[in-house]
């Protein structure tokens, strides 16, 4: 799976670099710049409050937490799949992990990322049925719409399993283990036992999933306000509704395309399809993505910096013998803080 990973990124790479010269590099940057550097910052400004209602999103399903915890889990979460050429799932363990060195119990911390996936995942659907729907209603004979309405489908499909693994998944666990003989997994069974009682203390909070769900759907819906004042800095300014329809048709296919590392040409493709179906020019939609990757580069660096230098301070208090403190997993979610 890792060589298929490299070779994707290899491919995607190599088309983004044809594509710029394919279009001319120079007309590429030419779009870049005329974003200017208030522009930019203003992208790279908004993009950070998402990050904060996000960290937010995540807090709420672990009452008594603090904060700004989420909010950097949730920064490194994100600088990890988008920066590091690691596929999302490798983002959602630097997250975790960042939540258990702030303190937070690794059952929490893995059980509060599956369930906060979760939910950003249902709340993707609903933001592409939006954009689907809007899409129909201004190109009724776009050819996007029915490969978009069948992968919308699958992906419904897809998240009814993910919900009943997690709702079911001891379940499933322990008839495998009695099929297998007990012994051998008594450990993991312990393991899976306690993420499975923090999954179900997660969602008994019905008015923290409540409040997850529409801070994620509503960072959806807002998220194309980015690639708007992209365009609006740069002078060739679409409809809102109409860069709501590119964007949820790009995140599918950043979705579908899970396998590429941060999606790299893919990106960069589905924007020249989707942005010249709409107006765009091919150059003005290849700077839309590479500004946003800029972002990802401006915000990711530091973060994984300062992550790292976390890290590394941890390992050398181990390495002299300094004692650090174990937070011991409870049955309750009431307090996810170190005691």
């Amino acid at each position: 799976m890792r060589l298929v990973a490299i070779l994707a990124a290899a491919i995607g790479v190599a088309l983004t670099v044809a594509l710029i010269g394919y279009f001319g590099a120079g007309a590429v940057v030419r779009s870049v710049l005329a974003v200017g550097a208030v522009g930019f910052a203003s992208l790279c400004l908004i993009h950070l409050v998402f990050v904060v209602i996000m960290g937010i999103a995540w807090k709420v399903l672990l009452p008594g937490s603090r904060t700004w915890v989420l909010v950097w889990g949730r920064l490194v979460r994100d600088s990890g799949s988008e920066f590091l050429p690691l596929s999302q799932v490798g983002g959602y363990v630097l997250g975790a992990r960042a939540l258990t060195l702030a303190g937070i119990s690794g059952t929490l911390a893995a059980a509060s990322t599956i369930v906060d996936v979760t939910l950003e995942f249902v709340t993707q659907l609903a933001y592409t049925a939006l954009g689907l729907v809007w899409l129909i209603e201004l190109q009724p004979d776009s050819a996007a719409a029915l490969p978009t309405m069948i992968g919308l489908g699958l992906a419904a499909i897809a998240a009814v399993g993910f919900f009943a693994v997690q709702r079911g998944g001891l379940g499933y666990f322990d008839r495998l283990a009695g099929i297998l003989g007990r012994g051998w997994a008594d450990r993991t069974a312990a393991g899976a036992a306690a993420l499975h009682d923090a999954l179900a203390a997660i969602y008994r909070l019905r008015a923290g999933l409540s409040v997850s769900f529409t801070l994620h759907l509503a960072c959806w819906i807002a998220s194309a306000l980015e690639a708007w004042l992209i365009l609006y800095f740069a002078g060739e300014t679409l409809p809102f509704g109409t860069v709501l329809i590119i964007e949820t048709l790009l995140h599918a296919a950043r979705t579908a395309a899970f396998i590429v590392p941060n999606a790299v040409g893919v990106q960069e493709g589905a924007y020249i399809l989707l942005g010249t179906a709409f107006g765009l020019s091919p150059e003005m939609a290849l700077a839309l993505s590479l500004l946003k990757r800029a972002r990802d580069l401006v915000i990711g660096v530091p973060t994984i910096v300062a992550w790292q230098v976390i890290e590394s301070g941890r390992l050398w208090q181990r390495r002299a013998g300094t004692p650090t403190p174990i937070v011991v997993p409870s049955a309750s979610t009431d307090s996810p803080r170190r005691d």
